[in-house]
């Protein structure tokens, strides 16, 4: 059975994502040998009216794992430039060229970019003012493009428990910049 929902999470630390996610997950249905269950999470909505959701379980199936999907775009991913699939969900490596390319398009409103993730980062809001301000051309929506940063953050922190969670992937979008 799939369930849809749309909810609002909003948190300023990766402790009360983890709490406010636990509590939504735990009211998910238990399924049978017979019949599983699915749930799709609306969590943002961009300015195009395209939303963001968390879809469960995961393709992996670890627990409190979820994947994080765009509605309406089409992602296509694969190790090495080789495509293994296309779909609504973005890999991280598509995600970190999307910023390349934005950055690289404009480096100005690209140093604005980079302060924007850093605030989805440290569990702020961004900016909207900054948000509207910059000028891309290419790639996601900005608004969407931060959205799906920042659940890819929370994926990793759930992922990641006890571990670095989003700051290896932040880490690693930083590159970017250097």
């Amino acid at each position: 059975m799939k369930t849809q929902k749309t909810v609002s999470i909003k948190a300023n630390s990766r402790e009360d994502y983890h709490k406010q996610l636990i509590m939504l997950f735990l009211e998910e249905k238990h399924g049978t040998s017979q019949e599983w269950n699915y749930y799709d999470y609306y969590v943002e909505t961009g300015k195009n009216g395209k939303r963001l959701y968390l879809h469960r379980p995961a393709y992996k199936n670890k627990g409190m794992d979820f994947e994080v999907r765009v509605e309406d775009y089409q992602f296509r991913y694969g190790k090495y430039g080789n495509i293994i699939s296309t779909g609504n969900r973005p890999s991280h490596p598509e995600i970190w060229n999307d910023v390349n390319t934005k950055v690289v398009e404009n480096s100005g409103d690209g140093q604005k970019l980079k302060d924007l993730i850093t605030q989805v980062y440290n569990c702020e809001e961004p900016n909207e003012d900054v948000i509207n301000a910059c000028r891309f051309t290419n790639g996601l929506p900005l608004d969407l493009l931060l959205y799906t940063i920042k659940w890819l953050f929370i994926e990793q922190d759930m992922t990641y428990w006890n571990q670095s969670g989003r700051e290896m992937y932040y880490n690693h979008l930083m590159e970017i910049w250097e």
